[in-house]
Formats: structure tokens, sequence, C-alpha cells
């Protein structure tokens, strides 16, 4: 499995970003899908994630403004990111539960927040 994520870039405080991440390979298998960030301590954040039946969860620091979306036909899913705040700065990881939940990460796309 291969993954594409792009989307990232320089916005204002209050706007908004749109994340996206293409699955490609074969005999493709996905079972979750979901968005990390690094976090303090070295560890990281789980910002979003969704299910193969649709089922999403979030951080709370992102709860209301973020949104967890996915294109089964196109095995693209999406973060939509509205009023982005500077602590969202981060280099946002997608990441894909393929079969037996096996992770696959994607290369990082850089989100900068800052007027």
């Amino acid at each position: 499995v291969q993954l594409q994520a792009s989307g990232g870039g320089l916005v204002q405080p209050g706007g908004s970003l749109r994340l996206s991440c293409a699955a490609s390979g074969p005999k493709l298998i996905i079972n979750a899908m979901g968005w990390y960030r690094p976090a303090p301590g070295n560890q990281r954040e789980e910002v979003a994630a969704i299910s193969s039946g649709g089922n999403t969860v979030y951080a709370d620091s992102v709860k209301g403004r973020f949104t967890i979306s996915r294109d089964s036909a196109n095995n693209t899913f999406y973060l939509q990111m509205n009023n982005l705040k500077p602590d969202d700065t981060a280099v946002y990881y997608c990441v894909v539960y393929g079969h037996k939940y096996q992770p696959t990460w994607g290369q990082g796309t850089q989100v900068t927040v800052s007027s």
C-alpha cells in the first residue's frame, strides 16, 4: 500500500484547509483510516479516524472544527480543518489500517497556522 498525502499549507488563524490522502496498491484492504500529528513528549496524537463502517473519532482538541471523511470508490480520505488555530500547526500524517489492521503511513504534510 502506498499513501500520498496533500493539502497542507500556510493559513491564517480562523482559516480552513483540506488534507487528502490517496491510497493505492494491489489487493487494497482498508479497515480504517486516520490522521495523526506529533504531540509533546515525542508522542503522536490521533487527530481523527474513520472506520470502514463510517464511524469516526476525534481528538478533543479538534472536535467541532475538523471533519474526517472518505471516498471509498477512490480509496481517498480527507480531513477538513476549519477555524484553525496556531496550536494546530504541525506535520500531519495519514495512516491506513489494512489487512489485520497493519498500519501503513503516508508522508507528512505541513500545516502552518500563523498571521
